[in-house]
Parts: structure tokens; sequence; C-alpha cells
């Protein structure tokens, strides 16, 4: 048999595709945006992703991290050397009492076709009879609760898989032809662990356990080829990442750059949502339950509860949930029995899996509250940890009984108390409660006869299928004070207790009301329909009855206040009783401690400002037709347009829509129902969710999507979100800056030899003979001869006498000269002398070193070359400029292809003869040479050119210009903004350059170029 390497491992015969790359859920990825960074600029293709989030200073760390430790990625199967067989290798462990099928001396597989995950097909082994003959590897995976958990909490994360990390593991010799598989042109085994065995994964997770042993939990977390590096605060995960890569050098494992993902603060991790706060469910899990179609079969409900099983810690007495989905399986395979229970406990699945709450992570030796709640199927409980005065849910738990004796033996080992539930409780404990609650069914209450001397009204009326809810109230008045009590009971026997404190002066009667009109508001929110009303307040009692007149004006607009709301109910009856059966209300109404039972709860009381007969005044509002005007009126009473178009048009659009308590709902794709707003109520939800307490200033498609998963829909949303985005100040002004050109080159080009120099300084430098640090320096932008001069201070003048000394003297007075905006240059010195010699003078645009772009190369130029022969004696540098200057002069230049010395003199340097001779042909030569030199702008300018993205502005625009050194904050570091403004365009000096003038009214002195400046939206 022929035995060979195949899949390009460390022997193999060349780079073949990742047999994981298809991968269709990563078990480890990043939730935020990723920048690509080159690791060798040789190598373009060769690059890994960090996060978009690090700072410039930690970005620049993590990048020079990278490049330096490149060698552990891999971008073929002849970059990764693979684990030492000393460390591990791979062993089947066959056993004894299985034989092949086939007659050949070892095992053999078929090679199939499988389809990619994205297209297309894949050769690979089928190893079926070869595992079935390998008892199961029991080592253990870890637990991804525990993994997750333990990740969670941490600023920075680092996300790595390794490359083909499975054939990264040799065959163990003995076992390597038992990988054999046929083909077409013979028989071939592998070397490495490949894909399909059933033990690789045991083999893989036992290599990663041994050679991370040391930092998994502490600064790593490993499942299986998934690994996960992590840190507590930003500043100490570069050094947790050499921890990690030192590890991968040592053992020559490789890391695939394509799924690698460096310093990111949040990201998917074994189906999980991590982060600093904490952990959120998948939201992929979440949609596949809130988009689910309503079960048809036993699969459908099968499905689901498996769904719901894949989110149980985040789900609030999930078991009870799935209840009636328990229930209708019992229909059968194909018929089940769905029932309105089911369907209504489906749509509030759906509803509690929108808003799933986020999990808090504990921290070690903290204390953790564990509520228990009880139902007919099951109990629940919830994990809390109180960090300060919040409640945070850190765990669901909601097992059946039939499981109780195991948790007990679990829970067991643990040091558990049992405390009371106290009397105040937060909210997420009140909302807790509230939902695992069962409510007692309740018994039709039968109304009885009127007891001999009571006065009552509609007991005849009460219906006896309907629950009838009982309203204590009291009013109050002293010196002290005035307020009012109420107590309402439910059907059930709950009792909620209600005190009312009023800012206005009352008296008795008049508190009475209060606290009967606050009673039947209280009850009517809570949708009573038939109620019975005690009061010890004959006057009330009797004046509701009609037995007693209200003459009084204020009486009188009390009854009828309580006349509007009592025929809001189905039925009512209302009695005087004496004020000892009244003395929980009367004790509310007083703020005393009367309360006989359950003293030290806590009762709500509200702050009265006036009284509830106090007509509100109303002003006229104009009403407009909106977007939703035709579809409400339509869906309400079915109006139609005229126009026949319109109407279809209409009713088919209508068709998404729906009126749930007279408000307008789209129905929805990332929500069930999605609120209608007006325009005007839109912009209000935009700017809350943009740039309010929570908001993170985040880019239109962002925040078009979080309005959608706050339940909210307008037609132009995405518009107006775009509009906001563009128009937001603290948007504009911490805005990225962009790199690409704004404008199409334009050449500088010189009419003849030393007509036009530009001119700049180098400096500070070390210091030299002479105490000179700076240097001066020419270039002619013809010939592109220098020149160059050291200096001990950089004045106007000294600049002046370099200009008159080493250009005017010998090459004549030039007509143009080109400097940066200095203050040796940009002066009355400097600006006189240009003048009396009628030189022009131009400046570049301040902070665009691009408009002076020849000198600027030629200072490039002059340093490498004093680098390079200055080594560790630095000061020397002034008697190397000459040497500097003349290699510069006799060096070919591109745009020309002639060296500075030959556009100057006709020829290279030469005897005095041959010079002599070159100079009557100069001027053919430099002809010659412009016109290479014209080709060649013209070539840079194209390439240039094809990069821009235009952006132009017309006077009277208002720009942003961006921050620079002089004009930036010292104090804010880092967090400064990236632009400053806003400034009006008050003038164009040429293309691309702009005169600016501020809010203020202030010119700015120097034109700006367009590269430094964005359009401003107000």
């Amino acid at each position: 048999m022929e035995a060979m390497a195949v899949q390009g491992l460390p022997n193999g015969s060349g780079p073949i595709d990742d047999q994981r790359e298809e991968t269709p859920t990563p078990l480890a990825q990043p939730a935020e945006e990723l920048e690509t960074v080159v690791l060798n600029d040789e190598q373009p293709d060769r690059c890994v992703k960090i996060g978009t989030g690090l700072g410039p200073s930690l970005r620049e760390l993590f990048i020079d991290f990278l490049r330096h430790h490149a060698e552990v990625f891999a971008w073929s199967y002849d970059d990764t050397p693979g684990i030492s067989p000393d460390v591990i290798s791979h062993k089947l462990s066959i056993s004894p009492a299985c034989k092949p099928e086939a007659t050949y001396p070892v095992w053999l597989a078929n090679s199939v076709m499988v389809r990619k995950a994205k297209g297309g097909w894949r050769m690979c082994q089928d190893y079926t009879d070869l595992n079935k003959a390998c008892p199961k590897d029991s080592f253990p995976l870890p637990r991804i609760d525990h993994l997750v958990d333990a990740t969670a909490g941490h600023e920075l994360l680092s996300f790595m898989d390794a490359y083909s990390g499975y054939n990264q593991i040799f065959m163990d010799p003995a076992d390597s032809e038992h990988t054999a598989f046929i083909t077409d042109h013979g028989l071939y085994c592998y070397n490495v662990m490949p894909f399909g065995l059933k033990n690789a994964g045991a083999t893989y997770q036992r290599l990663v356990n041994r050679i991370f042993a040391r930092h998994i939990g502490s600064i790593m977390e490993v499942y299986v080829d998934d690994m996960l590096v992590k840190s507590r605060t930003a500043a100490e995960h570069l050094e947790n990442l050499a921890l990690m890569f030192g590890i991968l050098k040592s053992y020559r494992m490789r890391l695939n750059p394509t799924k690698c993902a460096f310093g990111v603060s949040s990201g998917k991790f074994l189906g999980f949502m991590i982060s600093q706060r904490g952990i959120e469910a998948n939201p992929k899990k979440i949609k596949a339950i809130i988009d689910m179609e309503t079960p048809k079969t036993q699969k459908d409900i099968q499905s689901l509860t498996g769904r719901v099983a894949a989110l149980t810690r985040f789900i609030s007495k999930a078991t009870d949930k799935c209840v009636p989905f328990f229930k209708a399986l019992k229909g059968g395979k194909h018929h089940i029995t769905w029932t309105t229970e089911c369907d209504e406990a489906f749509q509030n699945l759906k509803n509690y899996m929108s808003k799933a709450p986020m999990l808090s992570k504990p921290l070690p030796g903290e204390v953790l509250l564990l509520y228990l709640s009880v139902s007919v199927t099951a109990f629940s409980s919830v994990l809390i940890r109180k960090p300060e005065k919040a409640e945070l849910p850190t765990f669901y738990v909601s097992p059946y009984f039939g499981r109780l004796v195991k948790w007990a033996i679990e829970l067991g080992e643990f040091d558990i108390q049992f405390k009371p539930r106290p009397a105040e409780k937060g909210q997420a404990v009140a909302d807790f409660i509230s939902e695992l609650t069962l409510p007692a069914p309740s018994e039709p209450f039968v109304t009885g006869p009127t007891s001999p001397g009571t006065e009552g009204i509609g007991a005849e009326r009460f219906d006896p299928s309907v629950p009838v809810w009982v309203l204590h109230v009291d009013g109050s008045a002293n010196q002290q004070g005035c307020g009012a009590g109420l107590v309402l009971t439910t059907p059930d026997g709950g009792k909620l207790e209600y005190a009312l404190r009023f800012s206005f002066r009352t008296s008795n009667n008049e508190a009475e009301y209060e606290a009967l009109l606050a009673g039947l508001r209280l009850a009517k929110s809570m949708s009573a329909r038939q109620i019975r009303i005690h009061s010890d307040s004959q006057l009330i009692v009797n004046q509701i009855t009609a037995d007693f007149a209200a003459k009084d004006a204020s009486m009188a607009a009390y009854l009828s206040a309580s006349h509007q709301l009592l025929q809001k109910f189905q039925a009512y009856e209302i009695r005087q009783v004496p004020r000892s059966e009244n003395s929980h209300a009367d004790a509310l109404s007083r703020l005393a401690s009367a309360i006989n039972d359950k003293i030290g709860r806590k009762v709500p009381v509200e702050i009265l400002s006036q009284p509830s007969t106090t007509v509100a005044e109303v002003c006229t509002v104009r009403y407009e037709n909106t977007w939703m005007s035709p579809i409400y009126a339509f869906l309400t009473d079915g109006t139609l347009p005229t126009d026949k178009s319109q109407a279809r048009k209409l009713r088919y659009r209508s068709a998404r829509y729906t009126i749930i308590n007279d408000v307008l709902y789209k129905r929805g794709y990332t929500t069930p129902y999605l609120k209608c707003l007006t325009r005007e109520q839109g912009d209000y939800i935009l700017r809350e969710v943009h740039s309010g307490v929570c908001g993170d200033h985040s880019g239109s498609r962002s925040l078009a999507h979080k309005v959608f998963w706050q339940g909210y829909f307008w037609p132009t949303l995405h518009q107006d979100a775009s509009m906001l985005v563009k128009k937001c100040d603290k948007c504009q002004r911490f805005g990225n800056i962009p790199h690409i050109p704004a404008e199409p080159l334009s050449p500088i080009v010189s009419p003849w030899p030393f007509a036009q120099w530009g001119l700049d300084l180098i400096g500070p430098m070390p210091e030299g003979k002479g105490q000179v640090k700076y240097a001066v320096v020419a270039v002619d932008y013809f010939t592109k001869w220098v020149e160059a001069k050291a200096l001990a201070t950089i004045t106007a003048a000294r600049v002046e006498d370099f200009v008159w000394t080493d250009i005017c003297c010998r090459y004549g007075i030039s007509y143009a000269i080109i400097t940066d905006n200095g203050r040796q240059f940009d002066s009355e010195v400097f600006r006189g002398f240009c003048t009396r010699l009628k030189i022009n003078q131009f400046f570049a645009s301040p902070a665009h070193p691009q408009s002076n772009g020849q000198v600027e190369a030629m200072n490039k130029i002059v340093k490498k070359l004093l680098k390079r022969q200055l080594e560790k004696a630095k000061g020397a540098w002034p008697e190397k400029l000459p040497e500097a200057l003349w290699a510069i002069r006799t060096s070919y230049r591109t745009a020309t292809g002639e060296t500075p010395f030959s556009m100057a003199f006709g020829s290279e340097a030469a005897n005095k003869e041959a010079l002599s001779l070159s100079l009557d042909l100069i001027e053919e030569h430099r002809a010659q040479a412009n016109l290479r030199n014209e080709a060649y702008k013209q070539r840079v300018s194209r390439y240039y050119d094809s990069r821009v993205r235009t952006r132009s502005f017309r006077i009277g625009d208002w720009v942003m210009r961006e921050v620079s050194l002089a004009t930036k904050n010292p104090t804010e570091g880092t967090l400064g903004p990236s632009w400053e403004g806003p400034y009006e365009i008050i003038g164009i000096q040429r293309s691309g350059a702009y005169r600016l003038r501020d809010s203020n009214g202030e010119t700015l002195g120097h034109p700006w170029n367009v590269e430094h400046l964005k359009y401003y939206y107000k």
C-alpha cells in the first residue's frame, strides 16, 4: 500500500483549504467592528484584525506586539510545523474485538463528497467503521456555563482560533496506517490527526489543557481550538497575550489570522454575548423564537422547547411558561392539541424574549440572594447580586419537582442561609414575585340581601359571574395637614394599601370625597368591574345614594366627579359602616401606627397637588393629518380614498397595521408590534436614543435599529436618523478624520532653472560645532538642486542672509519662493526682503505640508543620509552636511531621469574642458529632462486622482476644521475632539484652499486646505 501525508501538513504537499473554514456558527467571535492591520508591508495579504475601540496609544502597542509575534500565525499549511509528538500524539486504541470488514491488513475508508456550508463541495473520508471500533475517550470538555461566567466582566478580550488545529497534532506512528483511504490513484493515509475521527476533540482538549494549564481560568479560557485571552483592564492585556504567545511558540502551535480578533470589548463566546457589563443571550437565538410560526406538529413543539432550553438561564419561570406546550403534546405526533392557552403562552414567551434580561457576573466572596417561588408544576428561583442598592439577576432556574432531590444534593455543599423576605424590596424582586405568583382561582361572589339599617344602592344588579372588589375609604383633616387612606381588597382576598397627602387645605368632607375618588381611580386601573364601597362618612354615602342634597358648590362638584367615575363600573354598592370597621383606612388616612397586622410594611404615599374637582385648562390645538390618518380611518370605519388606485394601495398597505387600545401599531419583523409615531414624536425618540442619558451617538443604521427594537415605527425613520446623525454637533466634533484625497493633485511646475525655490527648516538636532542645531534647506523645483546651511538660531535675519548669499548671489534672483507659515518666513523682515527683490512669496496651507512637497521630501533625504553617516557621533552632522548635499546633487532623480548636477551644468561632474562643452548643449539637455519631468508628474497625478473623493465648499457654507497640535487642548489628552469650529467660508483662495471666519466674526490669517475641513450640518 502506498502511504503519504495529505492536507498539506508538516510534510505535506502544499496549502489546501482549512476544513473548518466553513463553520456555520463560530463558537467565539467579536461583536464590534474590526480594523485590519497589515503585519508585513512586503506581504500586504498577511493581515490580522483588532478592535476599533482601542485608544491611539494602545492601538499602536497592539500593532507593534502583533508584528513582533507574527510567527505564531499561519497563512498556509506550510507555515504549521505541528505539535511535537513528544508532547502529544493521537492514538486510536482500536478494540481487539473489532475487525475490519475488508480483506486488507489495515482499516480502509472511502472518500465521499460533502457540501460546504457556504456552497461548493469538499472531499472527505468516511471513518464510520473505524470510529465504531474505537472506544469513546472519556476526557471531559469544559462546562460552557463556567467558561461564560469566567469570561464576563473583563474590559478587553482577544478571540483566537488555531489554524486547522486538529491537523497540527501528529498521528501515533502505529495508528497512522489505520487512517488509510482509497482513491483512484492508490491508497493514502494521514500522518496527522484528520477531521472525522471519534476522539479527535478529546485529544485536542487534552493538549490545550496541558500546555495552557497555568493560565486557564486566570487570563485564558479554552474550548477545544477556540481560545480567548481576557484582562480586567486594558493596560494588562498585552502582558496576558505575551504569555499566551510564548506558549504557542514553545509548542509550535499556529493561529489562523482570519479567525482572530484582538483587543475587543465584547463578543460572542460559546453561544452567549459577553462584555464587561455582563452576559446577554444570543440575539440570533432570541430571533429564532420571536420569528417562529405557531407550532402545528409534535416536531414543531419539540423545536420550540429546545430553543427555550438553550436560553433557560435568561428566562424567569421557564418551566411554567412551557407547561401548555407539554400538554399540547398529548394530541399525538401529527395532531397536537393547540389550545387558546397554548397560543397565549406562545405570545407571552415571544414578548418576554423581546426584552430578555442581561445577567450580571457575581464577584468572589460576594453574598448572593436566592429568591424562590413555587407553582403547581415547578419551583422557580432567581439568583440576585446586590452591589449597591440595585438588585441584578445572575441566573434563573426552573426545574420540575421530580428533579428536586438532585438539586438538594448539589446545593448541599454551599453555605446557604434562609432569610424571610424583608419588607423593603427592590424593583427586580417585586417584578419577579409579581410574575411568578399564581393567582388562586376565585369563586363567583354572590351578593346577599342588604342588612337592616344600612344604606346601599346597586346590590341587586351584581352579576354573580363577575368578581366583586371591596373598597374601604376614609379622609382626615387636622392642624398637621390633610390626607386620605384607602384599602382595596381583590376578589381573591389580597389587599392594596394606598395613602394620599394633600398639599392644599380641605375640610373633612372634602378629604372623604378625595379618598373615594382616589379609590375609584385605583379600582378602575385594576380593571375592576363590580365594586362594593365602605365609608364611615354619613354625608358622603347619603349624597351618593341621593338621600341628601349637595347644596354647597364644592360638595356638588365632588358629587358630580364621583358619579362620573361610578358610571364606568358595571355595578356598585356603597354603604356606611361604623368607624371601628373602617380602622384600616382611617389609620392610613392619619398615617398613624394603628394597623394591628403586618406593621412595618411599606405603604405608597401620593402627594395630591390640587383638588380632584379642579377643571383642567383646555387649549385649542390645531389638528393636522399625519401619515397615519388614512390607515387609521380605514381600519376603524373602512374609509377609503375616492381614487381607486389610491384606495387599492391603502388597502394593501393597511394589511401590515392593526389598532390596539385606539393606538395604531405596525406588525414588525424585529418585534411583534411597532407603535406608530408622527415625525415630530419620532424626532424626540431619535434624540433620546442617540444622545439621551444612555445614548451612545451611534450611526444612522444602528440608531434606526435601536428604535425598532424599542418598538417604534414611522415611514421616514432611517432617513430621519441619518439626518439627525449628520446634524449632531458631538458626532461632528468627534467624528473620524478622512484620509482619502479631497482634491485632484496640483503639480507645481517651474518655468526655468532656479526660478522657483522651496524653503524649509530642519531641527532641532544634536548641537554641533559652533552651537548649530538647525538647518535651512532650499530646493530648486526645476533642476532639483539642493542648498543647505547649518544655523545656530532660526530667525528671519538668518533666513534672509541664507537666501541672499546661497541662492541669489549664486543662481540669480528667483521668481518665487514657497515656504510654510513659520514666523521666520511670515514676518515683516523677510516679506520686506522679498518685496525689495521683487520675489513672489507663496505660503503652504497651514498643517498641510503637501503644498510644499518638494522641499519636504528633500528634508527626509537629507536627514536619512545624515543618520546613516553619523552612527553614534550625532554632533558631527554639520561637517557631514556638505557630503550629503554632494551625494544628493550627483544622484539620479526619478522625475527628470537626470542628476541635479547634470541639470545645472549640462553633464555629470567632470574636468573643466568637458564641462565647458556640456554647457553649450545644456538647453537641449534641460528640455528633454523637462519633458520627462512633465510625463512623470502626469503619471503621479493620474494615480493620485483615481483615489480622490471630491469635497468642495461654497462661500457661506459652514465647516469644521481638524484639530491640530497648535489648537489642541493639552489637558484633554486622547479624549479631546477631532474637529473644532464651526467656521464660515468667506473666500476661495484657489482650488482646494479656503479662507475662514469663526462664529465671532474673526477672520483666520491663512487659507486652509480642504483636506482639513468638512461640512458642518446645522
